[in-house]
């Protein structure tokens, strides 16, 4: 059967008049943001405090476009006698985001919690080398990170609050445990007052000593 001549702007006038009077789904970008979802994944920013310079990111990464210089320095002994102990200094922290390929797994292998996940998308620029942040602009990037979602009542507990949990439990029941013992002894009976040692009659004094004879004078001794 031949297409009936003008069907299809029949079709299209009918999906016109069908939509015309529904509301406007077309956002004015930038005039109007778009709502992003929670697990947007935006750019990668840097929580510089949580880095120790461990190096596990850049060697994982696939495109190698993470770079990291650091130094060490030597901190003294934290008490007399003790030894002094050598840190790492991050010096720089930059990511190159025109080789960045977002596959995330720079941020699963940080063992300090020093990689997260920012919402932010706007950051093209007009040159490729300016995609290449340093650590200055991922920690601003940092501050819009969301908080990470609440635990499901019904999922089960992390192995890590499950460990401390029961640390605490041992601990609060061997106080009990103590406290009800203590409680159920018998109080001890005081020890009677010690006797006061009987008085010693004093000694009678001793006589005077009797009086020296007097010297012989001149004249017995002539005699």
């Amino acid at each position: 059967m031949p297409p009936i001549p003008g069907a299809g702007l029949a079709k299209g006038l009918a999906v016109t008049l069908r939509t015309m009077t529904k509301k406007t789904v077309t956002a004015q970008y930038p005039d109007t943001q778009p709502e992003l979802p929670p697990r947007s994944r935006g750019v990668i920013a840097l929580f510089e405090e949580n880095c120790t310079v461990c190096m596990l990111c850049a060697r994982e990464c696939p495109d190698w476009c993470i770079y990291i210089d650091s130094h060490k320095e030597t901190a003294p002994a934290a008490a007399p006698g003790g030894r002094e102990r050598s840190r790492n200094v991050l010096d720089r922290f930059a990511i190159d985001f025109s080789l960045c390929m977002y596959c995330g797994i720079c941020i699963e292998v940080c063992p300090f919690d020093a990689l997260f996940w920012s919402p932010e998308f706007e950051y093209a620029e007009t040159d490729i080398l300016e995609l290449t942040h340093e650590r200055d602009k991922l920690r601003e990037w940092m501050w819009t990170v969301p908080e990470p979602p609440a635990l499901d009542p019904g999922a089960e507990e992390p192995k890590e609050i499950a460990a401390a949990r029961k640390t605490a439990d041992k601990l609060q029941a061997k106080r009990e445990q103590e406290e009800a013992a203590a409680e159920a002894a018998p109080p001890a009976e005081a020890a009677p007052p010690a006797e006061a040692a009987p008085l010693t009659e004093a000694a009678p004094p001793a006589p005077p000593a009797p009086p020296a004879p007097p010297a012989p004078t001149d004249q017995e001794g002539q005699a």
